[in-house]
């Protein structure tokens, strides 16, 4: 069986070989770079299911590796920081970081945040349902497919999971922590800040009017709501 291979990259050899040493005692591959452009080549060279980027490296700091990792691949990225800010966090969100991690962190946490990466971005459909059309929107559940006006929409599987989540529940509020615990996994429940920042970016994609929403409306203070205006339905 192949295993899972993980690409560590920091500048702090004792970070690296922490990281790299338990995820290797749990049965993944691990290659590890030390700087930016290190890591840029060898993801360029070798193939990786995840990656775990610290963002205070020397050359490409890691904000710069992971756009330029964006700009041609959707494959997981943890970031790792001694500054657990928030403008920091979000600003790694923006970037398409699918999860942050502030250092020093324990091995339980960090093997947990792994695996609900790996866990998101290893899913592949939801139980059979028919597609839903809200509008000009339609999401095909079983394709893993977003349409506005025809058009494809790109999301990350992310972003789908949470469209997904939310579309299927339409009409209910749910809360912050239900929506983290349903797609990031149930090790989550405060990262509010990963909410905004998706939920923000469902709506530049989706919405007619960002500004305005029309199908994901904040809930404030409690969280968010799918909703399906009267003159559209679910098709049989």
């Amino acid at each position: 069986m192949k295993k899972t291979r993980v690409m560590v990259v920091d500048d702090e050899p004792e970070t690296t070989k922490y990281v790299a040493a338990n995820l290797r005692a749990r049965g993944y591959e691990v290659i590890t770079a030390h700087d930016g452009r290190e890591a840029l080549k060898l993801f360029a060279e070798t193939p990786v299911d995840l990656i775990i980027l610290d963002i205070m490296m020397p050359g490409p700091d890691g904000f710069e590796v992971c756009r330029a990792i964006r700009q041609q691949s959707d494959v997981p990225i943890i970031m790792l920081s001694a500054r657990g800010q928030e403008r920091d966090i979000v600003r790694a969100l923006n970037l398409g970081a699918d999860d942050y991690l502030t250092k020093p962190f324990g091995v339980e946490e960090m093997l947990a945040r792994v695996q609900a990466v790996l866990r998101r971005a290893s899913r592949t459909s939801y139980a059979p349902r028919p597609p839903l059309r809200a509008g000009d929107l339609e999401i095909d559940f079983g394709e893993r497919r977003v349409t506005v006006r025809g058009q494809e929409v790109d999301l990350t599987p992310t972003e789908y999971d949470l469209l997904a989540h939310l579309a299927l529940n339409a009409g209910r509020v749910l809360t912050h922590r239900t929506l983290l615990q349903s797609v990031w996994g149930p090790e989550y429940g405060d990262e509010t800040e990963y909410l905004w920042v998706y939920i923000r970016r469902l709506r530049q994609k989706i919405e007619p009017d960002p500004q305005r929403p029309r199908y994901i409306l904040t809930k404030p203070g409690v969280g968010y709501t799918f909703v399906i205006p009267d003159e559209t339905s679910v098709s049989e």
